[in-house]
C-alpha cells in the first residue's frame, strides 16, 4: 500500500518537500493510517505534520474519549496535536441543518482556522477509494448534473493551501490491513453502522454487492472521477468564455440577457454550463429547490418562437424570451434608472448622454450625408425647434414616406419584434410640437426629401446598453 500511495502522490503532485501539513484525524482506521503514513515519510520529505481532531459532541463521553485518544497517540508518535470539542447539536439547530452537514461545516471551519494559524500548505484527509465509490453512487441517485458526478476531488483549494486525499487510490480493506501490519490501534464510531444515514446505507448495503462483481472497482471509479473532472474543467472554461462573449450582465439591478440565436449556435454542452454560470452570478445563494427540471424549462423556453414568453424560477427570478432576446431578472427588483421614462431638451449643437449610457449629438451641417440606422438628417424648416429626446408616451404615432397615414409606435415595435421590456426605454426624437421625427434604429420621418435648400440638422446616435 505504501508504494501505491507514494506513486499516487507523485502522479498528482500532492506534496512538496518542506511542506506543513494539517492532518484531519478522528481516531478511525482511515485517518490514523494516514497520520502514520505521513509521519513515516516526514523525515524523507522534510514535512511538518500537525494532527487536528474534532469532538462533534454527538456521542457524549465516547466522542470526547476519541479526541483524547488521538492526542495520546500524537504524543507517543512525536506529532504536534491540536483539538477542540465543538457544539455541533447547537450549530445544527441554529442553522437548521442535518446532522451530517452541520458536523462537516463545523469541522471544516476548525480545519480552516488551523490552516491559517499554522500557515499550512495542505490539509490531508483520509478519504479512500470506497468513499469515492459511495460518493459517486450517491450523486448518481441525487442529481442529473454531469458535473456533480466528478466525485471527491484528489485536491482542491482550501484556506491558505490545498486539501489533498492521498488514500483515494486504496480501499478500506487495504487501510485496515495497513493498520494491523503497523499495530495501529483505532477507534471505531458505532454510528458508521447505522444505515439510517444515507452514506452508511451505501457503504454497508450497496457497495459490497457491487464489489463482489469487480474487486478493482475503486481504481475504475477513481479513473472515471479524474477524467470527468478534467473534461468538466475544460467545458467550464469554454463556457466561461462563451458567457464573457455573449451574455450582458447588469450588476446594479441583477439582470442578464443575450441573443437567443447566438446562444443556440453553441454546443448544448456549453449552453448548459453557461446557463448555470448565469444562475451562479444572479443568485447570492442557489435555492435548494432549484433542480434539473428548471434546466429543462430553460431549454424549452430557448426553443420558443412566440413573441413574448416567461417562466418563473425560485426566489422571484424570471426568465423571458422576447422576440429572440433572453432576459433573466428578479420581479421584485425595482426598475433600473435606465428603464425609467425620461424627456430631455436637445440643443443644436449639443450632445446628450442618456440614462443607459447611449449618446446623441446634434449639429448643423451644410449637406446631407450617407445615413445608417443610427444617423438622421433633415431640414430645419421642416420641424419646430427645439428638439426633444424622450421615451414613448400613450398615443404616440409617426408617419414616413410611402405610408398612408400614420402608425402607432406600439405596432412598429411589434412588427420589429422589439422585446416588451425594452420598449418603454426606447429613445425617440420629436420636435417642439411632439411630432415623432425618429424612432431611433427603427423608423425615420423622411422630412429631408421635401425640399432641396435650407439649413440641415444632423443627428448621430451611439448605443450604450440599449
Amino acid at each position: 500500500m505504501r508504494q501505491e500511495v507514494l506513486a499516487f502522490i507523485r502522479k498528482h503532485q500532492l506534496l512538496k518537500e518542506g511542506a506543513t501539513i494539517i492532518v484531519g484525524v478522528s481516531g478511525g482506521p482511515d485517518s490514523m493510517a494516514l497520520l502514520h503514513f505521513l509521519s513515516s515519510i516526514q523525515e524523507e520529505w522534510k514535512l511538518t505534520v500537525i494532527a487536528a481532531s474534532v469532538d462533534h459532541q454527538l456521542r457524549g463521553e465516547e466522542s470526547l474519549s476519541d479526541l483524547h485518544y488521538v492526542e495520546h497517540i500524537c504524543k507517543a508518535w512525536g506529532i504536534e496535536f491540536v483539538g477542540a470539542s465543538l457544539d455541533v447539536p447547537a450549530y445544527k439547530v441554529k442553522h437548521k441543518l442535518g446532522t451530517e452537514v452541520a458536523a462537516r461545516e463545523v469541522r471544516y471551519r476548525f480545519f480552516a482556522e488551523q490552516m491559517d494559524c499554522y500557515r499550512a500548505d495542505y490539509l490531508a484527509l483520509g478519504h479512500h477509494g470506497d468513499d469515492q465509490i459511495e460518493t459517486m453512487l450517491m450523486k448518481l441517485t441525487r442529481t442529473a448534473s454531469s458535473s456533480a458526478l466528478t466525485g471527491i476531488p484528489v485536491q482542491r483549494a482550501f484556506s491558505t493551501g490545498m486539501i489533498i486525499r492521498p488514500f483515494l487510490c486504496v480501499t478500506k480493506d487495504m487501510i485496515e490491513t495497513y493498520c494491523k501490519k503497523n499495530q495501529i490501534e483505532v477507534r471505531l464510531d458505532p454510528t458508521n453502522d447505522q444505515t439510517v444515514y444515507t452514506r452508511n446505507y451505501y457503504r454497508n448495503k450497496i457497495v459490497p454487492l457491487i464489489k463482489e462483481r469487480n474487486d478493482n472497482l475503486h481504481r475504475m471509479t477513481q479513473h472515471l472521477s479524474e477524467t470527468l473532472a478534467e473534461d468538466e474543467k475544460y467545458l467550464r472554461e469554454a463556457a466561461g468564455e462563451m458567457v464573457d462573449e455573449l451574455i450582458t450582465f447588469h450588476a446594479e439591478n441583477k439582470t442578464a440577457f443575450f441573443d437567443v440565436n447566438l446562444f443556440k449556435n453553441r454546443s448544448q454542452a456549453l449552453q448548459r454550463r453557461a446557463f448555470h454560470l448565469i444562475l451562479n452570478y444572479l443568485y447570492n445563494d442557489l435555492p435548494k429547490d432549484l433542480s434539473y427540471t428548471h434546466e429543462e424549462q430553460f431549454f424549452a423556453l430557448l426553443q420558443r418562437d412566440e413573441g413574448n414568453t416567461q417562466i418563473d424560477f425560485p426566489n422571484t427570478l424570471k426568465l423571458e424570451n422576447s422576440y429572440g432576446k433572453m432576459m433573466f431578472y428578479f420581479s421584485n427588483h425595482s426598475k433600473a434608472p435606465n428603464s425609467l421614462p425620461y424627456s430631455f431638451l436637445l440643443d443644436i449643437p449639443g450632445k446628450l448622454v442618456l440614462p443607459d449610457g447611449s449618446t446623441i449629438t446634434a449639429n448643423f451641417v451644410e449637406k446631407h450625408t450617407v445615413q445608417d440606422q443610427f444617423s438622421h438628417t433633415f431640414f430645419t424648416e421642416q420641424v419646430v425647434l427645439p428638439l426633444h429626446i424622450r421615451t414613448r408616451m400613450p398615443g404616440d404615432r409617426m408617419s414616413w414616406d410611402g405610408l398612408n397615414g400614420s402608425k402607432k409606435l406600439k405596432d412598429i415595435f411589434i412588427d420589429a419584434k422589439i422585446p416588451i421590456r425594452e420598449r418603454d426605454s426606447w429613445p425617440i426624437v420629436t420636435d417642439a410640437n411632439g411630432t415623432v421625427l425618429w424612432l431611433i434604429g427603427l423608423k425615420k420621418s423622411q422630412l429631408g426629401s421635401q425640399q432641396e435648400n435650407g439649413s440641415i440638422i444632423q443627428l448621430n446616435f451611439e448605443k450604450g446598453n440599449f
